[in-house]
């Protein structure tokens, strides 16, 4: 646009200042004028890709290349040539692993979220968070509900278990019932969780003076206040220091959750 300006009485000058270009940039582009990649491969990789209906993968279509016409090309290199030439798979590949989400739907009562992203406390004991976190071991999956103080940093009641279940959500309250001081009056935040709408949870809140507040689906902000300690305590407790996963027992698990949680949050 501005070399073809240019050329009709403009100043290079102004129109360079009107486009926020630099002079240099201006004439390397000129030199350097971009080009299509790897031409002579397109109908090739048209080709490939029209074999199957929703077509292939720039990784299949690297290697049908490589094994067919012997070139040498990176899957990078197709996976550019397939953007410029408009050219999507339509299969999505499907994750082994579906990490754990508590939503499912609008099962219960909900409240209004009074706190917003206000998560600032003067003190102890007055804005508290919880969610649940899933550990995923070599011999299957664990569950770990805290609850995080806002003002101190600190879990005050937590809740470990092998299912998700109401259960541990009413070990969890019970513990926290019995650390509450007397006479506060704290809120508890959390997600729109199925746990958290049951009518259980909610009554047992109200009788031991406990507001509740509950935001959208999959929030964002209690998760990143307690993704710290979380991630934290999943890499120390499952995996080791080659990265790998341990081959962590049952019965140890608990107490290596269990010392974690008293010490991952200070």
């Amino acid at each position: 646009m501005v070399a073809e300006l240019s050329g009709h009485g403009h100043k290079l000058y102004d129109l360079l200042e009107v486009a926020g270009l630099a002079r240099s940039s201006y004439y390397y582009a000129l030199a350097h004028p971009q080009q299509p990649t790897r031409v002579q491969l397109r109908p090739k990789v048209v080709q490939i890709f029209s074999r199957t209906p929703n077509g292939c993968g720039h990784r299949q279509v690297a290697m049908c290349l490589r094994a067919e016409e012997g070139v040498r090309i990176a899957d990078k290199t197709v996976l550019k040539m397939m953007r410029q030439m408009g050219l999507r798979c339509g299969i999505r590949r499907e994750r082994v692993y579906h990490r754990y989400n508590s939503y499912k739907g609008s099962v219960g009562q909900s409240f209004e979220n009074i706190i917003g992203r206000n998560f600032t406390a003067t003190g102890p004991w007055q804005k508290l968070g919880t969610d649940v976190t899933e550990f995923k071991l070599s011999f299957g999956k664990a569950y770990l509900a805290p609850v995080y103080d806002f003002a101190s940093k600190e879990i005050v009641a937590y809740s470990i278990s092998m299912c998700p279940n109401l259960v541990q959500q009413q070990e969890m309250l019970q513990v926290l019932v019995e650390a509450k001081p007397e006479g506060v009056k704290p809120v508890l935040h959390s997600d729109m969780g199925w746990q958290y709408q049951h009518e259980t949870y909610i009554r047992t809140l109200a009788d031991n003076g406990l507001s509740r507040v509950c935001h959208v689906k999959a929030t964002v902000s209690i998760t990143v206040l307690l993704s710290r300690f979380s991630g934290t305590l999943r890499m120390s407790s499952s995996v080791g220091r080659t990265g790998r996963l341990l081959r962590v027992s049952k019965p140890t698990l608990m107490p290596i959750l269990r010392i974690g949680t008293q010490q991952g949050a200070r």
